[in-house]
């Protein structure tokens, strides 16, 4: 009797597995996981079953449009697309809302002549379709500022190209490429707010504040409400440290709810870098719980906000993250003091006094100092971390020489001059130099016209010739004259 329950029961057990297995291996069971992942908000794990979902049933128009609202909602614009074009072109043409969703998307790419064509044709193939109030909506924002003798975008895919490359530039620290590029952009496609803004913050990291504003004013003016923009004058309040500024603009971006994920990251990732974390923990964490999955800059500033929050295990968890993604960030913990002291101190720096702190660095040999500033997440443009690879250094290669000629300019004016002020009025000229590709190589005839210029604009009462300067410095009046020739031209 005992035998025949036990077969019985192991009889039952296989006839359990064998509905069950077939069950799911059916796409509707993976659609199903997906749509209740969807409305838990958690992104990452309904975009993985409905990718599966899809694999088991490749033409279902309900699965590859589900899937296209998550990559909306997830920021994957051009993703989304792929699906939605799928759809019209290869499942079912008559899905017309399809050409709806696609000009949204394409309209939050900056592809404004491309989201224009999509809710037109919309328009024309769906007159009372679902969708077609807030497809006329959207067909006045996009022709609001429209001049119809010159086209939205000469070019969309020039743009994606133009663009990324920049967004690469910039993540690289490569401003001074970054501003060509971006100068570009805007010269072509002067509606193309996203590049405006990059430029701004590549003039700011260049030490070119002045111009940063002027790209951020135009974005403000003719963009009003753009939050990237508000963002960003945050930033250049909390760098200058206006700090009442900075108190008003926070309190009023507090109060401001998106809905887009970049637009959630980037309120989360400015509020952490200008120290306001309880807010900037409420973003970041919630896009995680999502199951947004960002970079390293991504939980690098998750990893602070929650640590400055009291969140100190997650925190831990998410330094992991940033260190499997990018291990240049050993160092810089945000429990790391001299880490948090080095960055607090470089925010509030302009560049030339970031490149004069390097160069004391190198002179008193504190180069703990400088390993301190290197891997903290102050952005650093090409001529600082290639003054840093030059201290640390202990072969000057051939690649190095400019740099190394820079440094020994400086130090030409160190051995004459205990005057700060000078050496700040040097680095500016000097980095401005660099950025033009002056040569450095006549040392004493670059610190000659450098101390020459400086004591004319400071040292009016005393008598200041070129030969005296020359003579000071162990070089020739004709280089003098030369030098100071091109100083002027950099300062005009």
């Amino acid at each position: 009797m005992k035998w025949r329950i036990s077969v019985g029961k192991h009889l039952s057990k296989q006839q359990k597995r064998a509905q069950v297995v077939p069950f799911l291996q059916d796409g509707q069971y993976y659609y199903n996981k997906g749509l209740k992942a969807y409305r838990e908000q958690n992104f990452q794990k309904a975009s993985k079953y409905l990718t599966k979902a899809l694999e088991l049933d490749p033409n279902d128009t309900m699965k590859l449009s589900q899937l296209a609202t998550v990559y909306t909602d997830m920021g994957k614009y051009s993703q989304s697309n792929e699906l939605l074009l799928r759809i019209l072109d290869d499942v079912d043409t008559s899905m017309l809302e399809c050409h709806y969703f696609m000009a949204n998307n394409y309209a939050h790419l900056g592809l404004f002549q491309e989201a224009y064509k999509c809710a037109t044709e919309y328009a024309e193939k769906a007159p009372y379709g679902e969708f077609i109030e807030e497809n006329e909506d959207l067909i006045d924002l996009l022709t609001m500022e429209d001049d119809e003798e010159e086209p939205f975008l000469k070019d969309p895919d020039d743009l994606i190209i133009k663009q990324d490359a920049a967004k690469s530039l910039l993540e690289d620290s490569k401003f001074d490429e970054a501003i060509l590029l971006l100068e570009e952009l805007v010269k072509e496609y002067p509606e193309f707010w996203s590049a405006h803004n990059n430029l701004s913050l590549a003039y700011f990291y260049v030490g070119e504040v002045e111009k940063a504003k002027e790209y951020l004013t135009t974005v403000l003016e003719r963009n009003p409400g753009n939050l990237h923009a508000y963002c960003n004058l945050l930033v250049f309040y909390y760098y200058e440290r206006q700090d009442d500024n900075v108190d008003e603009l926070a309190k009023a971006l507090s109060n401001v709810h998106p809905l887009l994920v970049e637009h959630r990251y980037k309120l989360g990732a400015t509020f952490a870098l200008v120290g306001y974390y309880p807010v900037a923990y409420k973003w970041l964490r919630s896009l995680h719980k999502q199951g947004y999955e960002g970079d390293d800059v991504f939980y690098y500033w998750l990893s602070y906000s929650a640590y400055f929050t009291g969140h100190v295990n997650f925190a831990e968890q998410m330094w992991e993250r940033v260190i499997k993604l990018n291990k240049e960030k050993v160092g810089s913990e945000p429990w790391n003091v001299n880490a948090e002291k080095s960055e607090n101190r470089a925010n509030s720096m302009s560049l030339e006094e970031r490149l004069y702190a390097i160069f004391l660095s190198i002179e008193t040999n504190n180069l703990d100092q400088i390993k301190d500033y290197q891997f903290s997440n102050v952005p650093q443009s090409q001529l600082e971390k290639e003054f840093i690879k030059l201290a640390l250094s202990n072969d000057r290669d051939d690649d190095m020489k400019k740099m190394d000629s820079l440094y020994q300019v400086a130090k030409t004016l160190f051995v004459q001059s205990e005057h700060d002020e000078l050496f700040l009025f040097t680095f500016k000229i000097l980095a401005k130099a660099y950025k033009n590709e002056y040569s450095f190589k006549n040392y004493a005839g670059w610190a000659a016209a450098l101390d020459y210029i400086w004591m004319k604009q400071h040292a009016s009462n005393e008598e200041i010739s070129q030969n005296a300067v020359a003579n000071k410095y162990g070089t020739s009046i004709s280089s003098v004259r030369k030098y100071v020739k091109l100083v002027k031209t950099i300062l005009a």
